[in-house]
């Protein structure tokens, strides 16, 4: 009796690597609900802080932007107040921050893939052992001799076999592994460019409550103020020379920085509970900011000049190229499926009744396959890999172009920035100088409290203005590192600190 052996190897299409986009442009169609005299331009504030409170949390097992406002928690709470400076809050994203624990993952499956196809490549060997019992009716086969019994058994078959199989040539096989190994070098590109988008979340996360802090102590200031006015009034109607209204109107506006002060440091509170799930730290940790980053003009910076520096740093790009080069060896993969494919494929083993008498027998086969009639397939399979291959290459050329707008635009917001920073300063000094000399003029009889209310409302207004244009600018310099690329190594020279 023989037994023919025959094994297949099957080579599995690589699968394209997830290419995750950068996420850096604010939204500021909305307005802070922050205190009844809060002004239009905390719109970036509040968009920036809605972005972070409405995370949904839907990462699965791929990264996506609400991934980055998530993490891993590190440690618990120590119970006492700790010292949070922007750089370690930083190092503590690149540490826990989920965004970057899932591109691992990611990077980490690709690997494997890239393993898989490999094997197709490689000696296969497997082995088995097996103890057969048969018992065989001649009859039932149609063969009848006379004087023969026609039952033959029971006797015994012990087979003890490694198999080996090795595709020669496989052109196919081959181009199935370059593809995949590209998509690894894609996923490493990918995992040190979400490095840069977790420098970026955290440290919006960490000027947003820099800002917070810097509304709280302006609230402060501004309810101190409102107190002397809340004061000379009610001393003036004491004497009887100023109406009941003007305490009353005193009164409200006092109330309103209470109800603006409430606001903010609730404010303050969610934010930094933003800020401690983008890094991992426990939410019952209590922490203070220890930086302020304050107002630092940037140099001027060439367009033309940043665009070449973000080409050649970009991590994203790198691996949008590396997939351009998969889709290519996958394309390749599909015309090869048409050529004939070498392989070998051999048996070594030991047969017979007991291990003690048998003998070793082996087999040996070099076979060349080829399809013959699979036409409309092996077009099928070309179309379809030249489409991937078409969509990749439009991907990358689109995603270098939307590189050099990400830095354009990066530039344009800070150069806009710095002039509201600028502009929005001398307002605050004007509106201080007006608030006190309406202040004066009240105390002196000359007018009523009414131009003092209006004064104050300016202050808190100008106030808001220059600490959101203070935000504006430093995330407007944050965005620019994001876009060429050096985030996670240069945010110091953009940001500063203390």
């Amino acid at each position: 009796m023989r037994v023919r052996y025959s094994r297949n190897l099957v080579a599995a299409l690589a699968i394209g690597l997830l290419g995750l986009p950068a996420w850096a442009q604010q939204d500021t169609s909305q307005t802070t609900a922050s205190g009844p005299s809060t002004g239009q331009t905390s719109s970036p504030i509040a968009a920036a802080q809605q972005q972070l409170y409405t995370a949904s949390g839907e990462n699965g097992a791929q990264p996506t932007q609400d991934s980055f406002r998530g993490s891993v928690v590190e440690g618990k709470s120590t119970g006492t107040m700790m010292d949070l400076s922007l750089d370690e809050a930083i190092q503590r994203g690149l540490r826990n921050n989920l965004g970057i624990i899932l591109q691992s993952s990611t990077q980490k499956n690709a690997g494997g893939q890239r393993l898989e196809e490999l094997q197709a490549l490689l000696p296969t060997v497997t082995a088995s052992g097996s103890v057969e019992v048969q018992q065989i009716n001649l009859a039932a086969e149609g063969l009848k001799f006379p004087g023969l019994n026609p039952i033959i058994g029971p006797f015994q078959v012990v087979d003890f076999r490694a198999f080996l199989t090795q595709n020669l040539v496989n052109v196919s096989a081959l181009q199935n592994y370059i593809a995949a190994k590209h998509n690894f070098e894609g996923a490493k590109l990918t995992a040190d460019d979400a490095r840069n988008l977790v420098v970026l979340t955290v440290g919006n996360a960490y000027l947003l409550c820099v800002a917070d802090a810097a509304r709280i102590e302006a609230v402060n200031a501004e309810m101190a103020t409102s107190k002397v006015s809340l004061d000379q009034a009610t001393d003036a109607h004491d004497a009887g020379t100023s109406p009941k209204l003007d305490v009353l109107r005193a009164k409200v506006d006092y109330q309103n920085e209470e109800q603006r002060l409430i606001s903010a440091k609730n404010d303050l509170a969610k934010d930094k509970l933003a800020l401690a799930r983008t890094i991992g730290l426990p939410l019952d940790q209590e922490f203070r900011l220890t930086d302020q980053v304050p107002f630092a003009a940037l140099d001027h910076v060439n367009p033309d000049t940043a665009f070449a520096q973000a080409l050649a740093s970009r991590k994203d790009l790198a691996a949008s190229a590396e997939q351009v080069k998969a889709a290519r060896a996958e394309k390749t993969s599909a015309w090869a499926s048409q050529l004939p494919v070498a392989s070998f494929s051999g048996d070594f083993g030991d047969l017979g009744t007991t291990p003690g008498h048998s003998h070793g027998t082996y087999s040996a086969t070099g076979k060349i396959s080829a399809p013959v009639l699979q036409i409309a397939k092996t077009r099928g399979q070309e179309q379809v890999a030249d489409a991937q291959y078409e969509q990749a290459k439009a991907r990358l050329a689109d995603q270098a172009q939307q590189v050099n707008a990400d830095v354009r635009d990066s530039l344009l917001d800070i150069q806009a920035a710095e002039k509201l920073v600028e502009a929005t300063h001398s307002n605050v000094e004007l509106a201080n100088e007006a608030l006190s000399d309406a202040q004066q003029r009240f105390h002196a009889g000359v007018s009523d409290n009414l131009a003092v209310s209006q004064a104050q409302s300016q202050t808190e207004l100008a106030n808001d203005q220059y600490i959101s244009a203070l935000y504006q600018h430093n995330v407007a310099k944050l965005s620019l590192a994001r876009a060429l690329g050096i985030a996670q190594t240069n945010y110091k020279d953009y940001l500063g600190g203390k």
